[in-house]
């Protein structure tokens, strides 16, 4: 496996299309911080490390209308690959959905959003965006 990020993004989007309640994702350093960046911005709702994986409980929201789950994450799309990658100044990091979802970037002071590398004044690696 050579996409890391794609593999970790693809799971989790898998596990909210199957309405699945937790995905165990493969462990690295990049995927932690990933993870903890998706549940601050409260896009999971917890996550287990585990000896060589990551357990993510998946968060949902009740709509009493439809009385259906709505997952938290509508899509997400990888932007960097690996063999094409995309990098971004301060002045030039994109809007996803003009706010409504985040971008991942990976900046010389580690990942965060697009909204906080803006505040922190760092560019860096688009990785993927995520609403």
């Amino acid at each position: 496996m050579n996409d890391k990020v794609g593999d970790l993004l693809i799971r989790i989007k898998n596990g909210y299309m199957a309405s699945k309640k937790e995905v165990n994702v493969s462990y690295s350093k990049l995927a932690v911080a990933i993870c903890e960046l998706l549940k601050t911005e409260e896009y999971i709702e917890s996550l287990e490390i585990l000896d060589r994986e990551i357990k993510l409980v998946l968060k949902y929201e009740f709509d009493e209308k439809t009385a259906r789950k709505i997952p938290a994450v509508s899509d997400v799309k990888r932007i960097s690959k690996p063999g094409r990658k995309v990098y971004a100044s301060v002045h030039k990091l994109p809007y996803v959905f003009e706010g409504l979802g985040i971008a991942l970037i990976s900046t010389p002071k580690g990942i965060m959003t697009d909204r906080k590398a803006r505040k922190e004044g760092v560019g860096g690696e688009v990785m993927a965006h995520v609403w």
